[in-house]
């Protein structure tokens, strides 16, 4: 398996930079290394197929979307 690519997608309000650092934390308290990239591109955000943001995408698979997220929960689609 290669390395964890995580992507938060947003639109650069508070909610979405929360949910970026929170992914952030939960990788940081599960010891995990990971590619992690916030998109706050309109283009890519509507090619990837959110409809709500903020979004997250484990893998290139959406997770979550339309939700900030707490560490806790983040880690529950980390793990």
């Amino acid at each position: 398996m290669g390395r964890l690519t995580v992507k938060v997608y947003g639109s650069g309000c508070k909610g979405c930079r929360t949910l970026h650092q929170n992914v952030i934390d939960a990788l940081a308290e599960m010891d995990i290394a990971a590619d992690v990239q916030y998109i706050t591109d309109m283009q890519q955000i509507m090619e990837s197929g959110v409809m709500s943001l903020p979004a997250l995408a484990v893998n290139d698979t959406i997770v979550s979307s339309g939700r900030v997220l707490r560490t806790a929960d983040v880690k529950k689609y980390l793990g």
